[in-house]
């Protein structure tokens, strides 16, 4: 018994984190209700607090499932498969998750927002991963890690943007193209 009541918390936690990235995504944080989570969802608006405390712990919790998502993609197991580096950030921004993090950046950015702490951590986790990812004996010389890997980061969301605007006017394999040419031979 105790393992199907833990089977439905489960369920239903992952219910509500599933319909909070979507419609974070949709609609962004701040105009997002719990009656919106809660329909979607289809489960019943106490249990967010229930399971999140609030609605920042949910969107922690999105941001954690989504991020661990993406992560995925940069795993150390793909580095050994010889995976390009610029392919897997590129890739990056044909996920559907990539929206939901566009979304929040433009709350993010404001000083008061509840958000900014929240989306700086998942900035620091996104760059850890893509640094991890390029050697560093591959930049050009006075080029950090650190400062190559903002810049990277910086421009595949960017792009993105730019993307979800505009989608007729961006060409995502020659903007891949361009950053390949771009890129120290090592790199590429």
């Amino acid at each position: 018994m105790a393992t199907r009541r833990i089977e439905r918390t489960q369920e239903s936690r992952r219910l509500l984190v599933a319909a909070a990235a979507g419609l974070f995504a949709e609609k962004g944080y701040r105009q997002t209700s719990f009656i919106d989570i809660a329909d979607k969802a289809g489960i019943s608006r106490g249990s967010i607090p229930w399971h999140f405390g609030n609605k920042l712990g949910l969107l922690e919790a999105v941001v954690d499932d989504q991020l661990r998502a993406v992560l995925t993609g940069f795993a150390p197991a793909d580095r050994q498969r010889g995976g390009d580096p610029l392919d897997e950030v590129m890739g990056f921004i044909r996920l559907p998750v990539t929206r939901l993090f566009i979304t929040l950046l433009a709350e993010a950015v404001e000083v008061d927002s509840p958000i900014r702490e929240h989306y700086a951590r998942l900035h620091a986790a996104l760059r850890q991963a893509v640094q991890a990812r390029i050697p560093a004996h591959a930049l050009p010389s006075g080029t950090t890690p650190e400062a190559f890997t903002v810049l990277l980061v910086g421009t595949v969301i960017g792009v993105h943007a730019q993307w979800r605007v505009a989608p007729e006017a961006v060409d995502l394999e020659a903007v891949r193209s361009a950053i390949r040419a771009l890129l120290p031979a090592s790199l590429g």
